[in-house]
């Protein structure tokens, strides 16, 4: 039994770890409500499609102890056990960082904005469909802890 669960942990670990925050410009955590930010108006100069790349660490972690788990069952002898061991964990570390890379993968836009009190700004976040921006569109830029966003 306790040998079963060992097994299905690493499976609940990775699709855990694909629960991302999302990063669009109108949605905000927890932890973001009720905090103050710094307001900048301006006007986007340009628009380019950019890929936010999704984390792999926790696949790769995931990834090797079921493979070393996997692995770990083959042979018949310890240094089999061993070996089948070390190859399982590499071969999962690596498909495991593959996958979750994969899955956490988002569509973006990186928007360069010409401040009203001078200079220009470029921010990058995920693509939403309640927010369609387009060159010459005013806009406001929010700051807060170390977050910018744009937003209308």
């Amino acid at each position: 039994m306790k040998t079963k669960i060992l097994y299905c942990l690493p499976a609940v670990l990775l699709f855990t770890s694909c629960a991302q925050d999302t990063m669009t410009g109108d949605t905000y955590s927890r932890n973001e409500a009720r905090q103050a930010q710094s307001v900048s108006k301006g006007r986007i100069t340009s628009i380019r499609p950019v890929k936010i790349e999704g984390d792999h660490t926790a696949g790769t972690i995931v990834g090797g102890l079921a493979g070393g788990l996997l692995g770990s069952q083959l042979g018949g002898g310890s240094t089999a056990h061993t070996a089948g061991a070390v190859g399982g964990a590499l071969v999962g570390g690596a498909i495991g960082s593959h996958a979750e890379q994969a899955m956490g993968s988002r569509n973006g836009i990186e928007i360069s904005v010409r401040l009203d009190h001078g200079g220009s700004i470029a921010v990058v976040q995920e693509v939403s469909r309640n927010e369609q921006f387009q060159v010459g569109d005013r806009v406001r830029v929010l700051s807060s802890g170390g977050r910018t966003r744009v937003s209308f």
